[in-house]
C-alpha cells in the first residue's frame, strides 16, 4: 500500500487507513474530507496512539481532511464488501455521515468500531472482519499454546520416566 490511495477515492467509497495492529475506517465525504468515528481524545492523524481508542465506550462522528486522518500512514480505498452487500445509494450515504458529524456515540471495539460504523453508512449493515479475524487468531493462538503446554507435560513425564 502507498502512503495515499493507489485510486482517488469516489463519494461513498471506505477508506482503510493502515494502523500499527490494526486499520482506522472512514467514508469519503468529497472534496477531500473523510467522515469516521473516533475517541473523543482522539486528534487528526493519531496513528497508533489511537488504539487507546478500545479503552473508551464513546466516540464522536468527525469530518476531516483525509490526509490529517491518515497523517503518516498509508491507506487505500476498499469497499471490500461490496460483493456481499449492495451499497447504499452515493447520497444517502454521504448526508447520512453528514447529518451524524459532531454526535456522540456508544462505541465498542467488539460490536460498534469505526469499520461498523462506515459499513453501516456504505450498505446498512455493521460489518468488521477485524473482530472476526481478531477473534480467530485469539483462539488458534490459544489452541497453540495449549498444544504446547500438553506437549512440555508429555515431555516432562517422560524425562522422569527415563530417570
Amino acid at each position: 500500500m502507498a502512503s495515499r490511495s493507489q485510486s482517488r477515492p469516489r463519494l461513498g467509497d471506505l477508506i482503510e487507513i493502515r494502523r500499527f495492529g490494526y486499520a482506522h475506517w472512514a467514508v469519503y465525504v468529497g472534496d477531500g474530507y473523510v467522515v469516521h468515528l473516533a475517541p473523543p481524545s482522539e486528534f487528526a492523524g493519531a496513528g497508533s496512539s489511537s488504539i487507546m481508542s478500545a479503552l473508551t465506550d464513546r466516540a464522536i462522528v468527525k469530518k476531516e481532511l483525509l490526509s490529517q486522518v491518515a497523517g503518516s500512514d498509508n491507506y487505500q480505498v476498499n469497499n471490500k464488501y461490496d460483493d456481499r452487500y449492495s451499497p447504499l445509494p452515493t447520497n444517502k450515504i454521504v448526508n447520512q455521515a453528514l447529518q451524524l458529524v459532531g454526535k456522540e456515540l456508544r462505541y465498542s471495539a467488539t460490536s460498534m468500531n469505526c469499520e461498523h460504523f462506515v459499513t453501516t453508512l456504505r450498505y446498512g449493515v455493521p460489518c468488521s472482519d477485524q473482530v472476526a479475524e481478531v477473534t480467530t487468531n485469539l483462539t488458534v493462538g490459544a489452541g497453540l499454546l495449549a498444544g504446547l503446554g500438553l506437549i512440555g507435560i508429555m515431555l516432562s513425564r517422560r524425562r522422569r520416566e527415563r530417570q
